[in-house]
């Protein structure tokens, strides 16, 4: 019996087992190796760590919960149940963990524009994030992609980095015209045509390749098309959602359900590293707490 089952090894969890591991309590982190962010080359806007690659990052994490004797899973979750004031969690392995409290820090995945040639640029020339990536493409040539209405708010918002903003809508049509006389009144270019490929070499973005063969120098693209839970075990254990599709918090980030936690992207709050790892430093001290609480004679 683990006093705390952490299932997802970024920021939010071993920033949690840290604080678990500091009170010694008896922790397991599973960690199925797939970050958010497993494509950045660089993360920042985290305070002594600006800039680190977020593999290293993770690693250095990892290694300093050694002293704590935290165990450490590299292995995926299979389903997580409740019942009666005890967690029981299955791995892809059919083996079995239970635990008196669970945390889930288990984050999200962005919905990726489908254009040709994305997949090789995204992390390094094609972001979802300004405050992450802002800065590195400050001044340069940058494109916004947002079908629909979709990228209105962020190619106003990236004028905040660059003077030289366009916004694709890839084909579609549903700008008002509010919405085109306040982009012109900001000089954010808007181009309608539907976009055939990305091209560029060694992932930096070079043009887009509209479909009437037209090639437009660019050098950064930012889009905001939503996210996705990475996992289905919220839904599962029966948390509550936002409209957004994140995981309703309470005070400490507590879920709906008697002794589940949630921290870091899944849960409600602005999506960034040094926010994920402070809200995984939230949810370790109000988990130890609820322990000694229920510890007391």
């Amino acid at each position: 019996m683990y006093d705390v089952i952490i299932i997802g090894g970024g920021p939010a969890g071993l920033n949690a087992a840290m604080l678990l591991g500091r009170s010694r309590r008896k922790v397991i982190v599973f960690d199925s190796g797939e970050p958010r962010n497993r494509w950045s080359q660089s993360m920042n806007g985290f305070l002594s760590s600006d800039g680190v690659n977020p593999r290293e990052f993770i690693q250095k994490g990892r290694a300093e919960l050694a002293k704590y004797n935290i165990e450490l899973a590299d292995i995926k979750v299979e389903s997580a149940t409740y019942s009666k004031g005890e967690f029981v969690v299955n791995d892809e392995h059919g083996k079995v963990y239970r635990s008196r409290k669970l945390l889930l820090a288990t984050g999200l995945k962005d919905t990726l524009p489908e254009l040709e040639g994305v997949e090789e640029m995204y992390g390094k020339s094609v972001h979802h994030c300004p405050y992450c990536d802002g800065w590195e493409n400050r001044d340069k040539a940058i494109a916004v992609y947002g079908p629909e209405r979709k990228g209105v708010g962020q190619a106003l918002a990236m004028k905040n980095w660059s003077d030289n903003v366009t916004l694709y809508t890839d084909g579609t049509d549903s700008l008002r015209q509010l919405d085109l006389e306040l982009l012109e009144r900001n000089e954010v270019k808007v181009v309608k045509e539907k976009i055939t490929r990305l091209e560029g070499e060694d992932g930096m973005l070079q043009h887009i390749v509209l479909g009437n063969g037209e090639k437009r120098p660019q050098q950064a693209l930012f889009f905001s098309l939503g996210t996705k839970q990475q996992s289905p075990l919220g839904e599962e254990l029966g948390c509550e959602f936002t409209s957004k599709g994140v995981i309703k918090t309470r005070r400490q980030q507590h879920s709906n359900i008697p002794g589940l936690f949630v921290a870091g992207d899944a849960a409600r709050d602005m999506q960034m590293v040094v926010v994920a790892a402070a809200e995984g430093a939230k949810a370790g001290v109000a988990i130890n707490m609820e322990l000694q609480e229920e510890d007391r004679k």
